[in-house]
């Protein structure tokens, strides 16, 4: 399969997580012959990592699970800049206090993959605020900024799109890496880091940390990238018209989180299997090769064996129960998405496009509900809305007390009246 001897790499490729790697035989060598420390590099501009930053973070479950270790490196410092690769406008200024209270949220995944320090692990959560912070301009201009070719820089694809675009790269923006650089030169000095792992785009970014690392150091440093994944149909991973696929349960529900993966298209089910589960490789090629109506049991097991690493295996299995419920029984799964709508509302009666629309959000407008009632794809009750007049009132409660909302046959959303 692979044609490398450290269990690091031949894992990363047989999974399909490679991209580019530098001095791919050296580095193989320092993976075989002892631990290293590799670092990937991660920007806290929400409260929340989503499934994006999953395929990094699965990179460094891997990297720890062979005997390396791994540091996860918040950019406490650098998301004050904003890093401009692939992206066509400036990103907003976050306070610091904002960054923060982001950090805390993303810690919190963090420790769902890997075992750090404290916690019987050697895995580290640095943050570049740390010596970014206190940096005084002069000096760095003097000792860093001389290493960089201006040239060099603007010959960059993240520079070059911006400019050819003619779209605006403030300065402030145009330091990110040089920043970025920088930290992989400090890691090294603070915990011989030797190795940066980020997406494909990230590459002349890390190239020029293994050129600022020679430069200051004398040391040889290493890149590795992923390729950047997109679904079979060519959408970006991990946006759906519901906006992102969050990894905190507070800001997508275990059971939506299940559901987005059991959503996943025909094509990229093994793909899938093998960046985002640790199941064996033998199992993942027995589910890869079902056909039919049978791959729909592969993209369950992707489903909850992904749910399991982010959420735990009992909410796993609790998402995959409400979903045989749900799907296979007909029944009424109580755990299933709620809203809660004022009863006084209902009782003046509930216009059904506002319901779907406004209330559940299984559509994103009126006009797209009633293309969905055309096309008999909206079922109040398990049955189906024909009248887009229709008003739903307390006589449609079950027995359970709720109204019970589907969008085809995977989306549901319960009315509950408060």
């Amino acid at each position: 399969m692979s044609a490398y001897k450290s269990d690091f790499l031949n894992i990363l490729a047989e999974r399909g997580f490679i991209h580019q790697v530098s001095e791919p035989d050296v580095l193989d060598a320092r993976a075989k012959a002892g631990a290293i420390t590799a670092y990937i590099g991660f920007d806290c501009t929400a409260a929340s990592l989503h499934v994006g930053s999953l395929l990094p973070i699965m990179m460094l479950y891997w990297l720890q699970q062979t005997g390396h270790q791994p540091i996860a490196l918040m950019g406490g410092g650098t998301t004050r800049v904003g890093d401009p690769s692939g992206k066509d406008e400036s990103r907003r200024i976050l306070t610091d206090e904002t960054i923060n209270e982001n950090l805390k949220g993303i810690r919190a995944i963090f420790s769902k993959f890997l075992k750090f320090e404290g916690a019987g692990g050697n895995a580290i959560m640095a943050n570049n605020a740390d010596w970014l912070n206190t940096l005084n301009y002069i000096d760095f201009l003097r000792d860093v900024g001389r290493h960089f070719s201006v040239n060099r820089m603007l010959s960059f694809d993240s520079v070059k799109m911006r400019l050819d675009r003619q779209q605006e790269l403030s300065f402030l923006e145009f330091n990110y890496m040089v920043l970025q650089a920088y930290d992989f030169v400090e890691l090294n000095k603070r915990n011989g880091c030797v190795l940066q792992m980020g997406g494909s785009d990230q590459w002349g970014n890390i190239v020029n940390g293994i050129d600022l690392g020679r430069r200051m150091q004398n040391a040889q440093l290493f890149a590795l990238t992923s390729p950047l994944i997109t679904t079979s149909s060519g959408a970006k991973m991990g946006k759906t018209a519901a906006g992102a696929v969050w990894l905190d349960a507070n800001l997508k529900s275990p059971y939506d989180y299940w559901q987005y993966w059991r959503n996943t298209e025909d094509g990229d089910v093994g793909r899938f299997l093998k960046l985002f589960t640790i199941l064996p490789l033998d199992e993942i090629a027995r589910l890869t090769a079902l056909q039919g109506a049978e791959l729909n049991e592969a993209k369950k097991v992707l489903a909850t064996e992904a749910t399991a690493l982010v959420h735990g295996r009992e909410a796993a299995d609790q998402a995959r129960e409400t979903a045989r419920k749900t799907f296979e029984g007909g029944g009424l799964a109580e755990t299933l998405p709620t809203v809660e709508i004022a009863r006084a509302e209902l009782e003046r009666g509930l216009g059904v496009l506002i319901a779907f629309a406004e209330k559940a959000k299984l559509v994103a407008s009126n006009g797209e509900a009633r293309r969905q009632i055309k096309a008999g794809g909206l079922k109040v009750n398990d049955a189906a809305v024909t009248d887009e007049k229709l008003t739903l009132t307390p006589s449609d409660l079950t027995p359970e007390g709720v109204i019970k909302l589907s969008l085809g046959k995977k989306k549901h959303v319960l009315l509950k009246p408060a």
